[in-house]
């Protein structure tokens, strides 16, 4: 397993402190300024699966970040049992840094049961044989980005990404807002559906808000916007090995007053779709200074 791997596999090996009361450490992931939202949904989705009976997997979460992370310090997260039911489990996460809420999170679980089933299909993109892996075209754009960022540009990553159709990291034109990208965690192989099930909610968080900015023609290497994950919500459909390669295809139907939504939807190589998710983000323009 590689150094990002298993970095991974500790971010998420939280610390119980006491009754519902647990801590996760705040380093490391996919940035070094703040933590990454899909660092705080995962480690929020372990403490509550801590708190939930073997049996039952999570279906949906929802949640909304307030303030961003600092990482340099552990998180804090408080599990409310809200509810156990004959078939559902509801949990509602608090998640703080000095004494303060930085993320809340309610989150449902369900027993396996039938029923009908359905599905839209999934896209008809490029596989993810030959492409080139993200750590490859950003170690050709190196010199193209701000000395400020390079060291996070750059960084080893958990997630292994394939984009379809990559764009410009330091001048992307203005394309369509449909963005297709293959994933998979080295780290997953061989785990409990739980632990899928957090690796999922990690990864789920990554390129979605840049869906609001293609039709644009900005990113976050140009100084022109400021950008944060304001919600987040996850459904989970199916189980799921993600040390295999999965397609996830996103677009943004609307951006407009300062903020973008965005839509995902997450398929198996073979074409079964085992998540949906959705998040709003803050796009605020960035005026140059007199």
């Amino acid at each position: 397993m590689t150094d990002p791997a298993k970095e991974l596999l500790d971010l998420l090996d939280i610390e119980t402190l006491d009754v519902d009361l647990f801590r996760g450490i705040g380093t490391g992931g996919e940035t070094s300024t703040r933590i990454f939202g899909g660092h705080v949904i995962a480690q929020s989705l372990m403490a509550a699966y801590r708190t939930v009976d073997d049996g039952r997997s999570c279906h949906s979460l929802h949640a909304y970040f307030m303030r961003p992370g600092d990482t340099s310090r552990p998180v804090i997260y408080q599990v409310d049992r809200a509810r156990d039911g004959g078939s559902f489990s509801t949990r509602r996460v608090v998640a703080m840094q000095n004494g303060k809420q930085i993320f809340n999170m309610s989150a449902s679980f369900h027993v396996a049961e039938d029923g009908w089933n359905h599905q839209h299909p999934m896209p008809r993109v490029d596989g993810p044989d030959g492409l080139k892996n993200r750590g490859e075209l950003r170690i050709g754009a190196a010199d193209l980005i701000p000395d400020s960022h390079r060291a996070d540009f750059l960084r080893p990553r958990a997630i292994e990404v394939r984009t379809v159709a990559p764009l410009d990291f330091s001048n992307p034109a203005p394309v369509d807002d449909q963005n297709h990208l293959w994933f998979r965690i080295e780290a997953a192989k061989g785990q409990d559906a739980r632990m899928q099930h957090c690796l999922l909610a990690y990864a789920s968080d990554l390129d979605l808000l840049g869906s609001a900015l293609r039709p644009h023609g900005v990113n976050w290497f140009q100084g022109q916007v400021m950008t944060a994950s304001l919600d987040h919500a996850l459904w989970i459909h199916a189980p799921l090995r993600f040390d295999e390669w999965h397609l996830y295809t996103m677009d943004s139907p609307f951006s407009g007053a300062a903020r973008g939504f965005n839509r995902g939807a997450i398929y198996t190589q073979e074409g079964h779709l085992v998540a949906s998710v959705a998040q709003e983000g803050l796009l605020r323009p960035l005026k140059p200074k007199k």
